[in-house]
């Protein structure tokens, strides 16, 4: 696959179709409910939007990585949690509420921070005389552009045609996951020279983040004694982080233009449906099915919502 399609057409195409997913099966209850019930979103965002990013930093920082790729780290952990967060906490029968309600707010925030995270980290593992650097503003308006549009989309759809929006949110899940696994692919097929050496340098320190970042989720949401449920989302928003968008903000010509930022990225994505399929399947056999509805807080019931 040659470096244009992969940038020019198949980045557009799967985040566009994981943030229309998203929408499809957002609500504005979702929202509201970030202020009625704070205790369980605060835990989470911190540790997904503050100290993830630290420990992408202590990783990068200590881990024997090329420049680039110890960049490409860190925007990770800056990037949004996606929806595969949201399946697996469902797989896993976690607080799917609390979910979305997380990766709809961090991908509100990370607008902002992303840029701001990224240069600090070019600064340090690239110098500070790096021509590399993604300018604030134009940066903040171009990634709102490319997820807030299709994400609002989806929420109108999901308003007025709540029947049609699930039936279509089932497709643009597939959809997205195989664009991603076609980007990917092509990435991993571009870089093949240097496959073998990114894999070695990359692999463990990326399966290292995951778990680190899935424990870091679950130990802050116990030591603020959230229920199990809660936890369970929390524990799975933290350690799976939307690849595609990193992918995107590594390798198109709009961004940083730099393929090889993408491969902590890819590598990331392929462990963390692995771990994360097996979080899941460990959590699913220890609680039962229950019937009751979706908590977002210590016992506090959420409406209708039971799925995604």
């Amino acid at each position: 696959m040659e470096s244009s399609a992969l940038t020019t057409v198949f980045l557009p195409l799967a985040l566009f179709a994981v943030m229309l997913g998203m929408g499809l099966g957002l609500r504005g209850s979702d929202f509201r409910r970030v202020v009625v019930y704070p205790k369980p979103v605060i835990v989470g965002s911190v540790a997904q939007l503050v100290m993830l990013p630290l420990l992408g930093f202590l990783l990068a920082s200590v881990m024997p990585l090329q420049p680039e790729l110890a960049v490409g780290l860190v925007l990770l952990t800056a990037c949004p949690g996606g929806p595969t967060s949201n399946v697996i906490t469902y797989l896993a029968r976690g607080n799917v509420a609390l979910s979305i309600s997380l990766t709809a707010l961090s991908s509100v925030i990370t607008v902002f921070t992303i840029p701001l995270v990224v240069n600090l980290a070019m600064g340090r593992f690239l110098g500070s005389t790096t021509a590399l650097q993604l300018p604030l503003v134009a940066t903040v308006l171009q990634i709102a552009v490319i997820t807030i549009i299709p994400v609002g989309l989806g929420m109108v759809v999901n308003h007025y045609r709540p029947h049609t929006a699930a039936q279509i949110e089932r497709g643009v899940k597939w959809l997205s996951l195989f664009l991603l696994g076609v980007i990917i692919a092509g990435l991993l097929i571009q870089q093949r020279a240097n496959l073998l050496n990114f894999f070695v340098q990359v692999g463990g320190v990326m399966l290292l983040l995951n778990l680190a970042a899935m424990g870091l989720g679950y130990g802050l949401s116990r030591a603020a004694g959230l229920d199990e449920a809660s936890g369970t989302a929390i524990t799975v928003e933290v350690g799976l982080q939307n690849g595609t968008l990193a992918i995107a903000l590594a390798s198109s010509p709009l961004f940083l233009n730099q393929p090889s930022m993408a491969i902590p990225a890819a590598i990331y994505s392929l462990l963390m449906f692995a771990t994360g399929l097996a979080f899941a399947t460990w959590k699913s056999k220890r609680r039962p099915v229950t019937a009751a509805p979706i908590a977002i807080g210590d016992g506090d019931p959420v409406g209708e919502r039971k799925g995604l």
